[in-house]
């Protein structure tokens, strides 16, 4: 089927900041109902629990330690391998695996465990990895939309199969999605997540969609802050430790698939090696050729597209830490970023985890970022749940 590339794209160049504080015309941009469903991420963990309890996970206990864990998926389905690996911590006993393509790597087989996840439950990547599990005697958890392809691959295979009703775009599923990859790692002993860090984590995902309601004007709505700033923007976020990377890296992702925004995404450790570069380059702030010294900051001044810099900070720790070193570095490294910043006149938004657990610490990083990339859309005339080249690249590619 051939469709024209363009069809159903429209938005403009410029942000409308008025539109942001008016709910009316916020409800008629998105019909599609993306802030809806994004609030909806406290609910999402309280349902996939309860889904994940009722799925018969315990057998995973039965058998021996698993050599190695293999999360398998595309897009966001994958970024939950991530979410594992980051709560599971430097001294999870297996080694976790996020694994992006179809089929599992050649080294799996009857000492491993597969958790394949799809928000659909068809896509080639899941389905792949679950069958490939099969046929090798992998032990095999899945993750899916009910009565799917998948669902049928794990029944094939008498494997665990907890069922995620599609509700939304995975992209807004992300908890959904998350939750019961946690679950199957913690009966297979490799996470301690307990009840009352899921009731917690839910808890904070309410409070700050209370934070980013569309209500809620944008001098007091930390969402809508933090899009006005991004606006005309190349965003660069970077996260100070793993957990916050993992977070930098859902909002490329989000930035990316909701408001259409180039940006560079990745660990500060990583950046202090080549990629803090940027803020010296042509899209920085000492590379501005004759630049007036009483411009805008924010760069209305002019049409120039600069830089904007978001950094994550966890300032955290991990149950199993033994020592507050890497916080230490990881502090400093953040507070050195922001002052480079500062000094090339490149602006910066710094969000903060708050929280007890790691997973509480991750939702408070991931939700008013999330909620930011559907009020920047938004501003520029976009529609965010629906995205033409997505559709279109997968009937292309027969998907």
């Amino acid at each position: 089927m051939e469709m024209d590339g363009t069809a159903g794209v429209s938005g403009h160049r410029h942000a409308d900041e008025a539109l942001l504080d008016d709910p009316a015309r916020l409800a008629e941009s998105d019909p599609g109902g993306m802030l809806r469903f994004t609030a909806s991420a406290g609910a999402q963990v309280r349902e996939s629990a309860a889904l994940a309890a009722e799925a018969n996970l315990s057998m995973l206990s039965d058998d021996l330690r698993a050599r190695a864990v293999v999360v398998a998926g595309i897009g966001t389905a994958a970024r939950t391998g991530d979410v594992l690996a980051t709560v599971a911590g430097p001294r999870c006993p297996v080694p976790v695996i996020s694994h992006r393509s179809s089929g599992v790597p050649g080294w799996v087989g009857a000492a491993d465990v597969v958790i394949a996840v799809s928000a659909s439950g068809r896509s080639p990547e899941a389905l792949g990895a679950a069958e490939a599990a099969h046929r090798r005697g992998a032990r095999l958890v899945a993750v899916g939309a009910p009565d799917s392809q998948l669902q049928s691959v794990a029944e094939r295979a008498r494997a665990p199969f907890i069922p995620v009703p599609r509700r939304a775009p995975a992209r807004a599923s992300l908890w959904a999605l998350t939750v019961p990859v946690l679950l199957a790692a913690r009966s297979l002993g490799l996470v301690k997540v307990n009840e009352a860090d899921l009731a917690e984590t839910a808890a904070r995902l309410d409070a700050d969609a209370d934070r980013c309601r569309p209500t809620a004007e944008s001098f007091v709505n930390p969402a809508k802050s933090l899009a006005l700033g991004l606006a005309g923007s190349v965003p660069i976020v970077w996260g100070s430790s793993p957990l916050a990377t993992v977070a930098a890296r859902r909002f490329g992702d989000t930035l990316s698939a909701n408001a259409r925004y180039p940006v560079v995404t990745g660990a500060l450790g990583e950046a202090g090696r080549g990629r803090v570069g940027l803020l010296d380059g042509v899209f920085g702030g000492l590379f501005e050729s004759g630049r007036d010294i009483f411009a805008d900051p924010d760069g209305s001044d002019g049409d120039a597209t600069r830089l904007r810099l978001v950094i994550l900070r966890d300032g955290g720790l991990n149950a199993d830490d033994d020592t507050d070193e890497p916080l230490a570095v990881e502090e400093r490294r953040a507070d050195a970023v922001q002052t480079l910043a500062e000094r090339r006149g490149v602006r910066c938004d710094v969000v903060t985890a708050e929280g007890g657990s790691a997973l509480e610490r991750l939702a408070s990083l991931m939700a008013v970022p999330d909620f930011a990339s559907i009020y920047l859309a938004l501003a520029h005339g976009l529609d965010p749940m629906a995205v033409p080249a997505i559709t279109e690249m997968k009937e292309l590619s027969n998907q």
